[in-house]
């Protein structure tokens, strides 16, 4: 994993997380303690977003509620090839893929191409907007280190979509 230098190009993908967690964003410890819709508990993988506002509502709908007004967030920017993303569309997924709680068959899934290591990064609908896309990567690919991390900034949640205990 290389820290990007300032640059002009849009970012290829954002990931949200709180302030306290900015530097451990990208070990996929977090997804790894409770597993996620795409990785079984254990396993190590980073969920990003295309799209800021994306990242966004894919925070929001995994926050606890209420949240306090207190907790601070940060954005962080991510550059990669298109030729590190492996794509799976909605036609080739299992027919419950969207349910909640998440199914053990698309946690399968995500181990396998995990444990294959067929592509640093996979990009998958997003069960929020399936029209919308996410992205997984892979921590212990060997690709990984071309996956260019931007600095992390401030971000802020437009209080209207917060359930907020001040």
């Amino acid at each position: 994993m290389e820290l990007a230098k300032a640059r002009s190009d849009p970012p290829s993908a954002w990931r949200i997380d709180k302030l306290k967690w900015a530097s451990q964003s990208f070990s996929g410890n977090g997804a790894a303690l409770e597993g996620g819709r795409w990785n079984p508990p254990h396993a190590r993988v980073i969920y990003l977003s295309e799209h800021l506002s994306m990242a966004a509502m894919e925070k929001l709908v995994h926050l606890p509620k209420p949240l306090s007004a207190r907790v601070a967030f940060v954005k962080i920017p991510v550059w990669f090839d298109p030729g590190l993303v492996e794509k799976w569309d909605v036609e080739t997924l299992p027919e419950n893929w969207m349910v909640k709680p998440v199914p053990a068959s698309t946690q399968r899934l995500g181990a396998t191409w995990l444990r294959e290591q067929r592509s640093a990064i996979l990009q998958v609908p997003s069960a929020i907007i399936s029209l919308e896309n996410n992205f997984l990567l892979n921590p212990l690919h060997p690709d990984f280190s071309r996956i260019k991390i931007g600095k992390p900034e401030p971000f802020a949640f437009d209080p209207r979509l917060l359930i907020v205990e001040q």
